[in-house]
């Protein structure tokens, strides 16, 4: 197991760093300031990885600074400079635009401070990045419902964000479907990742495309919005998605679900990764570039037991 491996040495000085906090010249002990910029808190998945950055942080009597960008590059910019001005130790950045974040990068790095991107990479001198394996989370949930289909049939992509995790999904979910000579990808239209908007385009894909029966969505968000789309035609469509959500999974439970199956993340292991990355190498350690998490197929089955 590579992401074994790679984590061995950087996981024994982490279990360090999380015992001994800074100490300052005098002796005395300096509690670490942790700053974490967003792309967005409005979904699950980083509300989750929030809620474990702060019982970490507390655990090692650290402070957090959390921002949430709202999809706005600028406001994510303005944000980590405001955290650079306020001297944090180490920056953990979900980049709402991988290459729009550089300046901020460089900045963070120029200032000395320990910088990993977390689920989605950014550009620019950054000391390691930790995320899923998206394009396997595609590649996993377009085999699933190539399968759950007999290998035929028309299928739509929810496209999202053009951010480098959702175009891993893509391209993962195309090579999948790529495979089966029966499967034809008819559409592939943006549904943003929010519910709503990924409902009203999911109806459009519904009217122009008769003869539909699957659907993949890059995010269990849009994912969702599409399912009452489905539901509501009428249509026996299934639906397979990212992310592993508590809502999507209990949709998956449900009987006779159209919502069949998610390629499940796991947020919370993601940003204790990445804070023990960052501390390991502010405490000197030499750490990997890239650390892949891996993600898991979650069917109706699943299902019953799989929780974040």
């Amino acid at each position: 197991m590579i992401y074994k491996k790679k984590l061995s040495l950087v996981t024994a000085v982490a279990m360090l760093s999380f015992s001994f906090p800074a100490i300052a010249a005098s002796g005395a002990a300096v509690p670490l300031k942790i700053g974490m910029s967003f792309q967005e808190l409005n979904n699950p998945y980083f509300v989750v990885m929030k809620e474990a950055l702060t019982d970490a942080a507390e655990s090692i009597g650290a402070t957090v600074i959390v921002t949430d960008a709202r999809h706005d590059a600028s406001k994510q910019i303005s944000d980590i400079e405001d955290m650079i001005q306020k001297k944090v130790d180490i920056l953990l950045i979900n980049p709402t635009d991988s290459v729009g974040i550089q300046s901020a990068v460089k900045s963070a790095h120029e200032a000395g401070i320990v910088t990993v991107a977390v689920d989605a990479n950014a550009e620019g001198p950054i000391d390691s990045y930790v995320g899923s394996k998206n394009f396997d989370a595609g590649h996993i949930a377009c085999t699933y419902l190539a399968k759950s289909l007999n290998g035929k049939g028309d299928i739509a992509i929810l496209d999202g964000i053009p951010v480098v995790p959702i175009l891993e999904r893509v391209r993962g979910c195309k090579k999948a479907l790529s495979t089966f000579a029966g499967i034809q990808i008819v559409t592939t239209q943006n549904g943003k990742q929010e519910r709503d908007h990924a409902l009203t385009v999911t109806e459009n894909i519904l009217q122009a495309n008769q003869k539909l029966k699957g659907i993949f969505s890059v995010n269990d968000t849009g994912a969702l919005g599409a399912l009452s789309a489905i539901e509501a035609s009428g249509k026996d469509i299934k639906l397979v998605s990212v992310d592993g959500t508590p809502e999507a999974i209990e949709a998956i439970k449900k009987y006779n679900s159209k919502f069949i199956a998610t390629a499940a993340q796991y947020p919370r292991d993601q940003i204790r990764i990445a804070l023990a990355i960052a501390m390991a190498k502010k405490w000197g350690a030499h750490v990997p570039a890239t650390v892949p998490v891996d993600v898991t197929l979650v069917d109706k089955k699943a299902a019953a037991t799989f929780h974040w």
